[in-house]
């Protein structure tokens, strides 16, 4: 299962996950994106593909100024959603974190290179990411559709999500597709199977309808329906072990508290010594001169 859920072997996406969560740590320490890129070359392990793949990052950042135009052209390394991910981040007119998108990115490489990692946890993970961090939907599906790690009949249902997220829950759509939908179906049908009748659930070809998810997220999903979908992640993230998804932190208001503080106090400290000068016999305007002007007159 891991090695078709992850098509890269496991030390490329350890690899990843040193460089995503490196190259985030740098750039927040006001870190050049280029020279970063030039020292992380010389970490990464020679043996993988991931030194020839900053080799071309670095020759686009230079030419284009950008991460995502050296991922797209690496399609064969890189999946569409990583690209789709960075591509929000670098854009101008979004809100995105670049930062926050590099832990996004860390956290995911990190969960293919586990054996625990599953196509469920896989699309929990990367679809709480879009809704958290506010990316589009539309794109950021279709990205999600051509993962390799989903099959055909995953690849189709992200595309029904796509076309049918905003209209129909979320929890809704994951319960009709799970084994405990299945298994409540069949036994409403048992009834009409001892009269001869054919229920229409069970007439659907192979295939049309197959269980996606599991007994467990099945319940998960009827539990959580009508209810705020962060309730659904929360959840899932803790039965499935799915990594937690980064999200971009508000500013603290304290942070910037002393500072202002200061300055209101020098503000206040140059006003009482005016009105101590005033008090002594008058302000000497002079000192407010400089020498020339003092000079002139």
């Amino acid at each position: 299962m891991t090695e078709v859920l992850s098509p890269l072997p496991c030390e490329e996406y350890v690899e990843q996950v040193h460089f995503f969560t490196v190259l985030g740590e740098r750039l927040a320490e006001n870190m050049p994106a280029q020279d970063a890129l030039v020292a992380l070359r010389e970490e990464i392990l020679a043996t993988t593909k991931l030194p020839m793949a900053i080799d071309l990052l670095l020759t686009e950042l230079r030419h284009q100024g950008a991460f995502a135009d050296g991922m797209r052209l690496l399609g064969h390394y890189f999946t569409p959603f990583q690209t789709y991910v960075m591509t929000e981040a670098e854009n101008d007119r979004s809100r995105f974190d670049l930062r926050v998108g590099l832990q996004i990115l860390a956290r995911e490489a990190q969960y293919r290179a586990e054996q625990t990692i599953s196509r469920q946890g896989l699309f929990l993970y990367q679809f709480e990411a879009l809704c958290r961090n506010r990316l589009g939907y539309d794109a950021g599906l279709e990205a999600m559709a051509h993962d390799p790690s989903y099959d055909l009949a995953w690849r189709d249902w992200i595309l029904t999500v796509r076309r049918q997220i905003g209209l129909v829950e979320l929890a809704d759509l994951i319960y009709v597709r799970s084994e405990f939908y299945q298994d409540k179906q069949a036994q409403l049908a048992g009834p009409a199977l001892l009269v001869g009748e054919e229920p229409k659930a069970l007439a659907e070809p192979d295939g049309a309808g197959a269980a996606l998810f599991g007994q467990r997220e099945g319940r998960i999903a009827w539990a959580n329906r009508e209810r705020d979908p962060l309730l659904l992640f929360a959840a899932m993230q803790r039965q499935l072990g799915y990594p937690e998804v980064p999200r971009t932190k508000l500013a603290d208001p304290e942070q910037h508290l002393l500072p202002q503080l200061s300055r209101r106090v020098e503000q206040l400290e140059a006003r009482l010594k005016l009105v101590e000068e005033e008090q002594r016999g008058g302000i000497q305007l002079e000192r407010f001169y400089s020498r020339e002007d003092v000079e002139g007159q």
